[in-house]
């Protein structure tokens, strides 16, 4: 909280973002057009974050590209956002008006500053590896960027799978670079920044997967997550939009969607609700009727929360326009048979036992904190919850503050939430610090 802040001196008028998903773009971006600098970190290749890889946004069904590459590509080349990428924040010292920064950047192995993105290393290199961008329904080559909208655009050397870091031979990439970007002696090292404000936009992750085993997840290849889904609905996706079952590339003519997969569930997954789960439920629902018209959808829920502008309108429409079968009950098991994938479960409306056969399970898995917001909020000196969200100074009065002045907090790094309302708040968190920047330079 920062009433009544004795201002520091000396003050240094340029702020750090950490986390570069859309909350934290949304902040530099307004920080930067008021005249501020901005260091932006951030631990993947690009900038986007899990609105990176989303195909539409509800309840409009906009692309997510076309409203998050103008972003990007604004980030990437404004003047007074110096993006640090394929980096993390290793200590950080000081108070409000000059905090000294460390960020240790990771080798990519490619020299950024000479490299054009031409792709050509990425379409030559032999290797190939399961892509986590696609959720593991695709592949990528062992140099690669996160996709073909990448920010920058600019490929790193997985060093695990390349096969000259491996086995001591290969080095294709170097050989058909033609601006000799590659550079296979490059090493790790930190830079140090002063900043005299932080904000804080890590973003979630989704429950571990070795967590729903219940749910065959893991076990059955055809039980997959929403992300997952996701890849399959985007056109840059590895089916290229296209509805395909991961066992046998077949199109699913029945797909079951798991509402509450680890949300609202003490004992196997964390006790609160993921709150935008239902919502791309519904999306993912009506997309999937939109691409297969002769195909069924079934969704099993415990109870909807649609709390938004034009939410429970969207939830309706899929309902009736696109014929979903929304049936209120848990999932009590989810097994294989006979190229099936069976869910059963129990209708709480009627009392009775429900049996799907089943071509395709997707899972509404529970959001959680990135692993390393714990070790964060310990470096920063501000709390973390139970689960590991970061808490806010006063959850009512100050959603945006922390309990030490010149960090603020922004989009789902504090609990789940959607793209309004994290984009909302990575321009308040912005707003913040603008406005110690501005009374700062009054003195």
């Amino acid at each position: 909280m920062v009433e009544g802040l004795e201002i520091p001196t000396p003050f240094v008028k340029r702020a750090l973002v950490i986390g570069a998903g859309i909350a934290g773009m949304q902040a530099a971006l307004d920080i930067a057009n008021s005249g501020y600098q901005v260091i932006m970190v951030d631990k993947l290749p690009s900038i986007g974050g899990r609105m990176h890889q989303l195909s539409e946004t509800f309840p409009t069904l906009d692309c997510a590209q076309c409203i998050l590459t103008p972003r990007t590509v604004e980030v990437g080349h404004h003047d007074n956002i110096k993006l640090l990428t394929y980096s993390e924040v290793e200590s950080i010292e000081g108070d409000v008006g000059d905090f000294r920064v460390r960020v240790r950047r990771k080798p990519a192995y490619v020299n950024w500053d000479v490299c054009t993105g031409c792709g050509v290393c990425q379409e030559k290199c032999p290797k190939r590896v399961v892509s986590e961008f696609e959720r593991g329904m695709g592949k990528r080559k062992a140099i690669y960027t996160l996709s073909p909208q990448a920010v920058p655009n600019k490929p790193v050397i997985d060093a695990e799978n390349c096969i000259y870091f491996v086995r001591g031979r290969c080095r294709v990439c170097e050989k058909v670079c033609p601006v000799g970007a590659i550079d296979f002696e490059q090493e790790e090292h930190t830079v140090e920044e002063r900043v005299g404000a932080i904000i804080v936009a890590t973003g979630y992750d989704l429950y571990p997967t070795d967590g729903l085993g219940q749910y065959g997840y893991g076990r059955i290849p055809d039980v997959i997550d929403g992300l997952a889904f996701e890849r399959l609905l985007s056109a840059s996706g590895p089916t290229a939009g296209q509805i395909k079952r991961p066992s046998d590339g077949e199109v699913p003519k029945e797909v079951v969607f798991v509402q509450c997969a680890g949300s609202r569930d003490p004992e196997l997954g964390v006790p609160y609700c993921s709150k935008f789960c239902c919502m791309y439920t519904a999306k993912h629902a009506m997309l999937y009727k939109h691409r297969v018209h002769d195909g069924q959808a079934y969704v099993f829920y415990i109870d909807i929360r649609a709390g938004g502008k034009g939410y429970e309108e969207f939830v309706r429409r899929a309902m009736e326009e696109d014929r979903v079968l929304y049936l209120r009950g848990k999932v009590s098991r989810i097994f294989q048979d006979d190229g099936k994938v069976m869910v059963w479960g129990t209708d709480t409306l009627s009392g009775l036992p429900l049996e799907v056969a089943a071509d395709l399970v997707v899972l509404a898995t529970a959001t959680v904190p990135h692993a390393e917001a714990r070790e964060l909020g310990q470096m920063l000196g501000i709390e973390t919850d139970e689960h590991g969200f970061f808490v806010e100074a006063d959850g009512n009065m100050h959603p945006l503050e922390t309990v030490r002045p010149g960090i603020f907090l922004a989009g789902a790094a504090t609990g789940p939430k959607d793209i309004p309302e994290v984009v909302a708040q990575g321009s308040g968190a912005a707003a913040k610090v603008v406005s110690l920047f501005a009374r700062w330079g009054e003195r």
